[in-house]
């Protein structure tokens, strides 16, 4: 495929904004197509100006619109359902996080998805930003040596309140709580960077701050992976991080890495640390393109339904961990299938 990718947009809400001007991006590689939200005013938004095709049903859009692809922008218990109506429907997928909610839920869509031989690309926009790509490459250059330790944060002051928040105020909706919402983003890089399979975890869990939610608003997570690499996430809706906390380090063997998300450091043992300073870049934008070149290409995304499923079960494994007051076993993709 040479031509434009013709997207359909399944939601119409917050975060489709930021696709729909990822999309804006990227004209010679995605057009957006159609878009399908109940909501109609919602729908025009999105579409304005584009000459996209408005739905008030995605599985009419995915009936009779001319698309190749679905981006899913829907709160988060109906991504599972989408999915996995636009895989029958033999149209690739970009899901907003989380993948889905339970192992249930992840049987369904890995079935699905393989089912049809479609690609699904998690929409993991923070693997994007440029000092995550670089942090990759050394560790994977084996600039570290043998990494032992990653940590990743994510945390700020959210002004949810009773009337704003909506459907994330109940866990039935959101699937729990902060974790697996914003922590979701440092789930998925602590994943990204470790290299490994996630095997084991436990986490403590507190709301500090919003207490009128079901869920937590704050998480701290352990998890170790089976390249024996352990990891910790921080991440939290009730605070701002301290000034000296990082986004995201690293330390192994022959030295670190440390970022906070714009600049990344280095320090090889023995060598003199090297700072870099790298280009801003529109984290969607760069994840739309990614999008559309795999498929394009016949590429594998950088986090297909493989990696939503071990980041979920990352998450799943925290809140049993939390339940049981114990370490609980991540579920592996062999076992979810």
């Amino acid at each position: 495929m040479t031509t434009p990718v013709r997207i359909g947009l399944i939601g119409a809400g917050g975060i489709a904004g930021a696709h729909v001007a990822g999309y804006a991006l990227n004209p010679g590689l995605v057009t957006l197509a159609a878009v399908a939200d109940p909501v109609r005013e919602s729908a025009e938004a999105r579409a304005a100006d584009t000459g996209a095709a408005l739905f008030a049903d995605y599985n009419r859009m995915l009936a009779e619109a001319d698309i190749d692809a679905v981006d899913i922008c829907l709160p988060h218990h109906l991504h599972k359902d989408a999915i996995v109506a636009a895989a029958r429907a033999g149209k690739h997928i970009l899901c907003e996080k989380p993948l889905c909610l339970t192992l249930d839920e992840a049987r369904e869509v890995s079935a699905a998805v393989e089912s049809a031989g479609v690609t699904l690309m998690c929409a993991h926009n923070q693997l994007f930003l440029p000092a995550v790509a670089k942090a990759k490459e050394l560790i994977d250059a084996g600039t570290l040596g043998r990494v032992y330790e990653v940590r990743t944060t994510d945390s700020f002051f959210n002004d949810f309140d009773p009337e704003n928040m909506g459907w994330r105020a109940h866990a039935k909706t959101s699937g729990g709580g902060e974790l697996i919402d914003t922590g979701y983003h440092p789930t998925y890089l602590l994943l990204h960077l470790a290299g490994g399979s996630p095997v084991e975890v436990t986490a403590m869990l507190a709301t500090h701050r919003l207490t009128f939610m079901e869920g937590e608003d704050s998480a701290t997570v352990l998890v170790r992976f089976d390249n024996g690499v352990i990891g910790t996430i921080v991440t939290s809706w009730a605070y701002e991080a301290a000034d000296s906390t990082e986004r995201f380090s690293a330390v192994g063997e022959l030295g670190s890495l440390t970022s906070d998300g714009t600049t990344l450091s280095y320090h090889v043992r023995g060598q003199e640390p090297v700072v870099l300073e790298l280009d801003e870049v529109d984290q969607f934008g760069e994840e739309i393109a990614h999008f559309a070149r795999s498929i394009q290409d016949g590429t594998r995304p950088l986090h297909t339904q493989e990696e939503g499923i071990e980041v979920l079960g990352i998450i799943l494994g925290a809140y049993e961990s939390v339940r049981t007051r114990a370490i609980a076993e991540v579920p592996a993709l062999d076992r979810v299938r």
